[in-house]
């Protein structure tokens, strides 16, 4: 395209020199001929003039008097009747440039001069139309390269931004090049790299939600199955084979919930329900992994109450919470239900170190861990408390203690004290 671009201005300035060239130049010669045949009729008439006014006053007509009247570059004859030719100069032998005036008296004046001078000066006049014409000739190659390197570098900076994007660069590079149309094929790659890069960021992230998320369910589901292979009661394997359904159930809420986050982040399903039953479902389920590691998973506070919001996503963020205290944490783990103005909390504490004080502000954040882990379990909780409208706090570092706010449902039955168990 270079090349072409500079090809194309090269050739209209060729042309424009090569139509407004040639008329010039052959208006120039014409000039310099017809100024110099005028300049020769002038002096013949001047000298005629002479020659008659001495004529009239009886004077004598010499060549040195004459001489004076002409040009030493020119060649003159002044023929009188009755006496001899007086010449002037030297006379050329080439062409020339001849000029002729008759006296009243019959006198005759001839001034004659060589071509060879308008030759001269109309070769200088085209050396000066070649050298504008070469001038002209080497601007418009300077312009072109400079017009050309002005369209072809952008057109190679947005040829780099797709091949980008085509092998998974997504980052919008926000340069502008001062033409329009140009411009406008820029911010249609820049919004494109951001829509990509949001995509790239959405699956990245849902490949994280859901390796950690599904994590969960499936330990759970594999500690039942490993029950039901190790013993011979019946009456345990059918109570262990109705908790692994239930764990199915939750799995395939986790995926559906999934798919449809990754679909549409603001869809929601929240719904009003039972907290008791979703905060003893995950006692049972975490208490067998309690007891594994010699502690203890207990839960107290007020029972009967309902809130609004998913129940599988409210089971996952506790599930998130007691599973960071039995990875991180000490001691035995507590769960607390309380009611504040219109607000029902789930309270999740234990006897560890807690969290350190550099990352008490950040401890939401993704990859954000004070030891060996993701950093993602807290980060996925809190996006799935915000989802349903409710929100995950650490209220206290030392010892910890999460709460998850719920919006609240009036209690259908007079809440009681829940024993702790």
């Amino acid at each position: 395209m270079r090349r072409r671009l500079i090809n194309s201005t090269l050739a209209v300035v060729l042309v424009v020199i090569a139509v407004f060239g040639v008329s010039l130049v052959i208006v120039e010669t014409r000039t310099i001929s017809n100024s110099a045949q005028e300049s020769v009729d002038s002096e013949a008439f001047r000298l005629i003039s002479v020659v008659e006014s001495r004529l009239l006053g009886a004077e004598r007509i010499t060549p040195q008097v004459l001489a004076e009247q002409v040009d030493p570059s020119r060649y003159a004859r002044v023929e009188i009747p009755g006496r001899a030719p007086i010449e002037v100069g030297d006379r050329p032998t080439d062409s020339v440039i001849r000029s002729t005036e008759t006296g009243e008296q019959g006198e005759k004046v001839t001034v004659e001069e060589s071509r060879s001078a308008v030759t001269r000066e109309v070769g200088r006049t085209l050396l000066i139309i070649g050298a504008v014409a070469l001038l002209a000739i080497v601007s418009a190659v300077l312009l072109a390269v400079r017009q050309a390197n002005r369209l072809t570098s952008p057109l190679t900076d947005l040829a780099e931004t797709a091949e980008r994007l085509g092998s998974g660069d997504p980052r919008p590079r926000h340069k502008r090049y001062g033409v329009a149309e140009l411009d406008r094929v820029a911010d249609v790659l820049d919004s494109s790299a951001e829509r990509i890069a949001r995509m790239l960021t959405a699956e990245r992230r849902l490949a994280a939600d859901a390796s950690h998320q599904l994590r969960t369910p499936l330990t759970a589901l594999s500690m039942r199955i490993e029950e039901i292979s190790v013993t011979d009661d019946p009456d345990t394997v059918k109570e262990e084979a109705n908790i692994a359904l239930t764990q199915v159930e939750r799995l395939t809420d986790v995926v559906q919930r999934l798919l449809t986050n990754s679909r549409d982040p603001r869809t929601g399903s929240a719904v009003v329900f039972d907290l008791d039953e979703v905060v003893k479902q995950q006692i049972e389920e975490w208490r067998p992994a309690y007891r594994s590691a010699g502690r203890a998973v207990v839960c107290s506070g007020k029972n009967g109450l309902e809130a609004v919001g998913t129940p599988g996503a409210v089971a996952q963020v506790l599930a998130a919470l007691i599973e960071n205290s039995l990875m991180h944490g000490g001691g035995t783990v507590a769960l607390r239900t309380r009611v504040t103005g219109n607000q029902v909390v789930v309270e999740v504490t234990d006897e560890g170190p807690g969290v350190p004080a550099d990352l008490g502000a950040r401890i939401f954040e993704r990859t954000i861990s004070g030891r060996n882990s993701t950093g993602i379990g807290l980060a996925v909780a809190r996006d799935l408390a915000e989802a349903d409208g409710g929100r995950l706090e650490l209220l206290q570092q030392q010892p910890p203690v999460f709460a998850l706010f719920l919006s609240r449902v009036a209690p259908s039955r007079k809440d009681s004290a829940r024993p702790v168990r």
